[in-house]
Formats: C-alpha cells, sequence, structure tokens
C-alpha cells in the first residue's frame, strides 16, 4: 500500500473529531438536527483550518442513512463509507483556483439539475475567490435558487476577495487557526495513534512551524520525522534568538549560514526569528498566550527576560521590513544579514530610532550626550558653514534630552537627506563613548566646587568639540539648543 499523509490518513471524519471550530460545528449540527441546512455556505479561515473536511463532513451527515440523530454522520452506513473514499456521486468537489473560467461553471451548472442517489448532493468549490468575474456571474442565479437537494460550500482563504453579490447569497462561517495546545494534544494524539515515536521536544517545533494549521503541523511532523532529527532547523531561531540578546553578530551569522546549508530559505529563518520576538514582547506586555503551548510560553518568558521591551519592538520593526524587502530581493539572504546586523552590532545602526533608545540607555547609566542641533526647515546661507560653530555649555546634563530633541525633528523632517542622519547618528555615537566618564567627573567637581582638570578630560572636550563640528556639518543652517537657559545661539 502506497504511503499515504498523516493528513489525509487522520483527516476529520466526523464533528466530533474537528479541533478548534466550536463554533461552526455547533452551527452545522444545530441546521443539520432542525433541518434548517442553507443551500449555500461559504467557508472562509486560513489554510489548513478544516474548511473542505468540514465540507465533506457535511456531506456525510445529509446523506447518512442511519444518522444517529445528533447531527453527526454515522460513518458505518454505505453513503459515508462512499464519500469517505471519494467514491460517492453525492460530492462534487471543484477547484476553483484552476477552473475558473466561464466554460467551467457552466459546465458545474448543467449537472446541478440532475438527480443524486442519496438525500442531497453537495457541491465544494475551494478557493472560490479565485473565479474570473465572468464565472461568478454565471454561478450567481443558480447560487441563489438552486435546486431543493443541492447544496453549494464555497471555501476560501481571502473571503474580502469574493465580490458581495456572492456572499449575500450564502450563510458565512468563519474558521479559526488552532489553538497551540490544542494543536499539540491533537498532534500528539496522532503520533500515538500512528506508533510513532518522536520527543516532546520535536512535537512542539511542529506546531510551531504549524502556526496554528493543523495541516501544515502533520506536514511539519512528517518532514521532522523523514530526517530523523531536528537539531538544524531548532538551533537557528534560538542562536539567533541569544545573539540579539547579547548583542554578537557572529552566532547569528553562523546560525544563518548553516540553515541555509542546511536547505531552509532566508525568508523562513526570518518568519522563525519574527514568531519567536513577537511572542516575547507579547509575554512582556503581559498579553494572552493561550494560544501557545507550555513550551513555547515558556521560550516566550525567557526571551522577554532577555530582551528589553524596547529593543524588542525595534527587532521587530526592523526584521518585518526585511521580510518584505526579501519578496523582491535578488538576494534574500543579504536583507537577512543587514536586518541581524543592524540588531546586534549598535555601531552599525544609524536609524534615529535605534539612537534614541540608546540615548536613553546612556541616562539610566548616569552618561550624557553631545548638545544637539535644532533643525530648521529654511536653509541658512552658505557662508555659515565656513565659520566655527557655537560649543557654549558643553558639559550641560541634559545633553541626551537635546540630542533626543534634534533627532526627532530630524525623524520628522522630510526634506532632511539620509546621508545627514547618518552623519548625525556616527557623530552621537562618537559622542556617547566619549561623555560618561567627563559627565560624571564634572557632576562630582561641581560638588566640591572645582574643576576637573586631566588629560583624559581635554580629550573628552576635543571629541565633544570635533563632535558639534561633524553635526554642524550634517546639519547646514542648524542652531544649538541651550535648554537650561532661555538664549538661543545662532550660527552666524
Amino acid at each position: 500500500m502506497a504511503h499515504q499523509a498523516l493528513y489525509r490518513r487522520f483527516r476529520p471524519g466526523s464533528f466530533t473529531d474537528l479541533r478548534g471550530q466550536e463554533p461552526v460545528v455547533r452551527a452545522l449540527r444545530n441546521a443539520i438536527q432542525q433541518d434548517k441546512v442553507s443551500h449555500a455556505y461559504l467557508f472562509s479561515g486560513p489554510r489548513g483550518t478544516g474548511k473542505t473536511s468540514t465540507a465533506r463532513i457535511l456531506a456525510k451527515a445529509l446523506n447518512c442513512i442511519n444518522p444517529p440523530g445528533d447531527g453527526e454522520p454515522c460513518g458505518t452506513c454505505e453513503s459515508c463509507i462512499s464519500i469517505a473514499n471519494n467514491t460517492s456521486y453525492d460530492l462534487i468537489e471543484l477547484d476553483a483556483a484552476s477552473n475558473n473560467k466561464v466554460d467551467d461553471v457552466r459546465d458545474l451548472i448543467s449537472k446541478v439539475a440532475m438527480g443524486s442517489p442519496g438525500k442531497a448532493k453537495v457541491y465544494v468549490l475551494d478557493e472560490v475567490h479565485m473565479l474570473t468575474q465572468g464565472a461568478e456571474n454565471a454561478l450567481l442565479k443558480t447560487l441563489e435558487e438552486p435546486p431543493e437537494h443541492v447544496v453549494f460550500v464555497l471555501c476560501t482563504t481571502e473571503p474580502h476577495k469574493v465580490v458581495p453579490t456572492i456572499r449575500s447569497r450564502t450563510q458565512h462561517l468563519e474558521f479559526n487557526l488552532i489553538d497551540g495546545d490544542v494543536l499539540g494534544n491533537h498532534a500528539r494524539w496522532i503520533v500515538d495513534q500512528a506508533g510513532l515515536e518522536i520527543s516532546q521536544e520535536a512535537l512542539d517545533h511542529a506546531v510551531r512551524r504549524g502556526a496554528g494549521s493543523a495541516r501544515d503541523t502533520l506536514s511539519a511532523l512528517e518532514q521532522i520525522i523523514a530526517a530523523g532529527e531536528i537539531t538544524d532547523q531548532l538551533d537557528a531561531a534560538d542562536a539567533i534568538i541569544k545573539a540579539l540578546a547579547t548583542q554578537d553578530c557572529g552566532p547569528a551569522f553562523v546560525a544563518v549560514h548553516e540553515a541555509l546549508r542546511s536547505g531552509r530559505e532566508p525568508r523562513i529563518i526570518g518568519e522563525a526569528v519574527l514568531e519567536r520576538l513577537r511572542n516575547a514582547f507579547l509575554s512582556a506586555m503581559n498579553a494572552n498566550l493561550s494560544n501557545l503551548t507550555d513550551s513555547q510560553q515558556e521560550i516566550a518568558q525567557a526571551t522577554a527576560n532577555q530582551i528589553t521591551p524596547a529593543r524588542l519592538t525595534r527587532a521587530l520593526e526592523v526584521l518585518g521590513t526585511a521580510l518584505v524587502d526579501m519578496r523582491q530581493a535578488p538576494d534574500p539572504r543579504v536583507d537577512l544579514e543587514v536586518a541581524l546586523g543592524r540588531l546586534t552590532n549598535r555601531d552599525i545602526d544609524t536609524d534615529p530610532g535605534a539612537i534614541l533608545e540608546r540615548l536613553e540607555r546612556l541616562e539610566l547609566h548616569g552618561g550624557s550626550a553631545a548638545p544637539a542641533v535644532s533643525c530648521d526647515e529654511s536653509t541658512q546661507s552658505q557662508s555659515s558653514n565656513d565659520k566655527p560653530p557655537n560649543t557654549q555649555n558643553l558639559n550641560d546634563s541634559r545633553g541626551p534630552d537635546r540630542a533626543r530633541a534634534a533627532l526627532k525633528q530630524a525623524q520628522t523632517n522630510n526634506k532632511r537627506s539620509t546621508t545627514s542622519t547618518d552623519n548625525t547618528a556616527a557623530a552621537i555615537i562618537q559622542s556617547e563613548e566619549a561623555q560618561p566618564k567627563h559627565t560624571q567627573a564634572t557632576k562630582q567637581a561641581n560638588a566640591k566646587g572645582t574643576e576637573p582638570q586631566s588629560s583624559e578630560d581635554q580629550n573628552t572636550e576635543t571629541n565633544t568639540q570635533n563632535t558639534i563640528t561633524q553635526l554642524m556639518e550634517a546639519f547646514p543652517g542648524a542652531e544649538l539648543i541651550n535648554l537650561p537657559s532661555t538664549q538661543t545661539h545662532q550660527i552666524n
């Protein structure tokens, strides 16, 4: 006998076998018990959540010779067995993605009026949103007034693409992604029934890859079983998360390289990391994580303890942008590596948002940043660049606030060039590294009423002056902001 995939071998045969779709099951069972089955249904939801399986169960229940009376099919009569074996004339399945033309729909309509050996004839149109406009129009009349023995079930993963004229003629039932705990228990039951040996870690990994889809979970489970081990699949995302926590780009790049060698696509790697980061962010925000398994919740909590919410938010933004860019990139690997580099190496991340985060972290450690510049949208005369900037109040303790104000202005200034922002970031990075020790010494000296005098302080002052010069060059026509004083120093 040929090998049969797990998702086909253990396909739900009754409403009781469906997992995670209680509202849909309740609605259909009540309709069958009360003999109020609609002439047309629209099943919508993510892939692998049981839409076509539910349509087959509905066909069984409507044609069951010995119904138990609770809306379920018996599963043992001739009609139920023939539908389960795909040999019944009472169930017609059509893939609307490949049979989406007007002629295909007209051929279907011509057979609708024909009799059926069973009580009802069920037509299942999968991916109905793929029908052409002409095919949709050809289906409307029959869909609105089909023969009494005919029931249409339209399935789609994108209900918003189904035209309103079709949606209004159907009863819409929505399928949801299956919770992680429910899916994990279901996968464990299938593994036990199939007599397979697999670790809990591998099972959790399959559930994680399934992302709420029963079919995808079982497919991932078979891949793990076929591979014989899951080390390379599990270690990639884990190693990258650890690298983000320690801000060490080396292990992250090694993990990406090894995963690519094993056949993983860059986008798949990025999506796996993004999922871990999202779960950690939700855990940090005390969100409800009931849809995750216990193992996933533990991983999310551990990651949230290692990475601050601000950095998690930043990582989600950077990786999300990289995943979008990968779709049309000639080499998606580059986008992934650049994103990971920006998240693990602060020296190359010049985005204003990252600089603001670093300024806040610097303040927490008692540091000071370089005096900031205020960016005016109007351009000053060229001669202003030839004169040295005013470097008054270099040791202002509110330097981070001033730098933050300038960065926020740079973010909102649509006329500011990318080069200017990068130069500003580089200048503030340099200032960050030079200022903390100097500021601490300044505070101590001020408390004693003396001025700190050392070669280190002189070097720091020189570095700060250089930073101001770079800031002025990056923002032509800018002016220094002196927050403690009401006076503004204009660059002449």
